[in-house]
């Protein structure tokens, strides 16, 4: 991750990406920078435009922001649920207990 940080941090400074810059970036933040993923990471680069990848990224993260909301309520329900259960369970077997020793 800390490779395509430092991508982004040179996007936004104006910088151009290419290894020198993503090394200095690497070694400034105390990290040893590994050549070949700083080549591939330059080379799967080349030609996209970040901006828009930024900005489509975005938009994409929104719907699925959405989405969670009612699968985290739905988790809830199913927990609340499942407390139930246990409940009655538990008050059905102090019952049976009851009967035994009552």
């Amino acid at each position: 991750m800390e490779y395509i940080y430092s991508a982004l941090l040179l996007h936004s400074a104006g910088k151009e990406i290419n290894d020198a810059n993503v090394a200095n970036v690497i070694k400034a933040a105390g990290l040893e920078p590994d050549q070949a993923r700083i080549k591939a990471l330059t080379a799967s680069l080349t030609g996209v435009n970040i901006e828009e990848a930024i900005a489509s990224a975005a938009v994409m993260a929104a719907p699925a922001a959405q989405a969670a909301a009612p699968a985290a309520e739905k988790k809830e329900e199913k927990k609340k649920e499942e407390k139930k259960e246990e409940a009655v369970s538990e008050e059905e077997a102090a019952a049976g207990l009851g009967a035994l020793f009552g």
